[in-house]
């Protein structure tokens, strides 16, 4: 049983490492350079740390509502291509 557990954990992370990758191929390809600017910031992709939208607008001097759009239009490209 233990043995069992090891086994699906390993699974488990290949599988999350696999994802992870597929969601960096896939933020490279389709967004935008500001889309891809905006998501590594609030996710803290690029070794960082995770921002709060109006972090980003005070970083890349532009609105938070403007972060806002910019940000959910980016995820929902990102999940239609994940999901296929």
């Amino acid at each position: 049983e233990i043995l069992g557990s090891d086994m699906q954990l390993v699974a488990n992370q290949v599988e999350l490492r696999m994802d992870a990758e597929q969601l960096r191929q896939l933020i490279a390809s389709l967004l935008t350079e500001r889309e891809r600017t905006v998501i590594e910031l609030r996710y803290g992709l690029c070794g960082g740390w995770c921002m709060a939208q109006r972090e980003v607008a005070n970083l890349l001097g532009i609105s938070r509502s403007y972060i806002s759009r910019i940000e959910k239009k980016a995820l929902i490209k990102l999940n239609k291509a994940f999901q296929k």
